[in-house]
């Protein structure tokens, strides 16, 4: 079950092996137990190890074993922390995989011009504990303990996107390795520009496949003067996802707002100790001057019970939000209780927020008879939301149960002119959704793209767009 596509491994050519030994030395490795650690992600795929692993310490190892790669036609995957769900990591074809752990270095604090920048390996809490000081943070938070470098590959967002967006508005500029071997700089820091192709936004979710992105500048924002959470219970979820919406059309302007079905509160209580109402909830998070917080938290509430909300209950004291939002950050390994032993099948769509309660209702109602456990969880407030489905590793019939179940919901956003990814990404898991998402004159560009790029496949192969039509 759950097997990777078809695809020609292009094994390391004998010759290249005392190069890259010559270059990095112990950092080159071939050990079995480090090349397992790279062929598994949080995907449901089956491990899948590339030939070697190189830890690069700057850029200029980089391009050292890029143009190794181009020269020989040898794969090279970046990798980051391994945390992404459609398996974008996964050296299909084989080849080196670069671990980004050693380059993991904040390189400057522009706190004037509220930019940051790092190397792709700085972890996303790093960012703020060394910016703290500044009065400033960085606020794309997709939950998992995930790479800079990472989520601007898969242009990744998560619970503030509502409010301050995703790495598609959060990134300002980025220093990449072309296949030529070549360092580019896609933009300066101004805050804006109207200078040539738009490159940064072109490698911003481009899964690895175009270059390496070896430099990331982030833009920042001023801490808010009063931060408020909140908890509000709901009989069914289409009542949750209806109250948020006319919360949005109200102007309300929320920090974040969360969802998760009945299930989900279930599997984060027993994970993370807490003693949330089992019911569909809203988290909400509010930000800015203290009259304006509470100005929103009354409006917000209102709303609320206008569609059933009730416990309404706050959490102002920094730890109380913190162990409410480490909850919420922590479903996806709280949902993996729910059955131990059981592979994680997770999807997302993305919808337009007038669509999500038809969108989540259906997919609420498609579920009801599965025979494995799965939970719900979203990014209401700009129609995101995620599915997991616990299946038996050694079952095929739940494997194409769930899989089913995915392609139903995909093909469901998109007839709701939406997507079939709003974070995830594309990986391999979502490849043959683009065509139907795009359409093939658009799929042939991208593809188009990708040649001009990267013309011997070198990059991430076999993710994203297929090499061939």
């Amino acid at each position: 079950m759950n097997n990777l596509p078809k695809s020609v491994r292009r094994p390391l050519p004998a010759e290249s092996i005392p190069q890259f030994e010559s270059l990095f030395g112990d950092r080159f490795v071939t050990s079995e137990a480090v090349r397992n650690h790279h062929g598994k992600d949080e995907s449901p795929y089956p491990l899948c190890p590339p030939d070697a692993v190189i830890f690069p310490l700057n850029e200029n190892e980089v391009v050292a074993a890029v143009k190794l790669c181009n020269r020989y036609g040898i794969p090279i995957v970046p990798f980051g922390i391994g945390s992404s769900l459609e398996g974008h990591v996964l050296p299909i074809q084989g080849g080196i995989t670069l671990d980004f752990a050693q380059m993991n270095r904040v390189l400057s604090i522009d706190a004037e011009d509220f930019t940051v920048t790092v190397q792709p390996g700085v972890i996303r809490t790093q960012i703020n504990e060394e910016i703290r000081h500044t009065g400033l943070f960085f606020p794309v938070d997709p939950g998992a303990h995930a790479s800079i470098g990472g989520m601007t590959a898969t242009r990744a967002s998560g619970t503030n996107a509502v409010r301050y967006g995703t790495m598609r508005e959060n990134v300002v500029s980025l220093k990449v390795v072309t296949a030529q071997g070549d360092i580019i700089r896609t933009s300066s820091r101004a805050r804006k520009s109207s200078s040539g192709y738009d490159l940064t936004h072109l490698f911003v979710g481009s899964e690895g496949t175009l270059g390496i992105i070896v430099e990331i500048t982030v833009r920042v924002y001023p801490l808010p003067e009063s931060i408020t959470a909140a908890v509000c219970n709901f009989p069914t979820l289409a009542d949750a996802v209806q109250a948020v919406i006319e919360i949005m059309q109200s102007g309300t302007a929320i920090a974040r707002v969360e969802f998760m079905d009945e299930r989900a509160v279930n599997a984060v209580n027993r994970y993370s100790k807490l003693s949330l109402k089992e019911t569909p909830l809203l988290l909400f998070e509010f930000h800015g001057s203290k009259s304006l917080v509470q100005e929103q938290a009354e409006i917000v509430q209102e709303i609320a019970r206008e569609h059933g909300g009730v416990d309404f209950e706050w959490a102002e004291r920094p730890e109380d939000r913190t162990r409410l939002w480490t909850a919420r950050h922590n479903s996806h390994y709280s949902g993996l209780q729910l059955r131990p032993g059981a592979r994680s099948v997770a999807t997302d769509v993305c919808v337009p927020i007038s669509r999500l309660a038809d969108c989540v209702t259906a997919t609420a109602e498609d579920l009801q008879h599965v025979p494995f456990p799965y939970t719900i969880v979203g990014h209401v407030g700009d129609g995101n939301f995620h599915v997991q489905m616990l299946i038996d590793p050694e079952s095929e019939t739940e494997w194409q149960m769930s899989e089913e179940i995915n392609h139903r919901l995909v093909h469901r956003a998109i007839e709701m002119d939406g997507t079939c990814s709003g974070e995830h990404g594309v990986g391999i898991h979502k490849m043959e959704f683009l065509k139907v998402e795009h359409g093939e004159a658009a799929l042939g560009l991208m593809r188009m793209i990708k040649h001009a790029f990267d013309p011997n496949n070198i990059f991430n192969p076999g993710k994203l767009v297929s090499w061939e039509a």
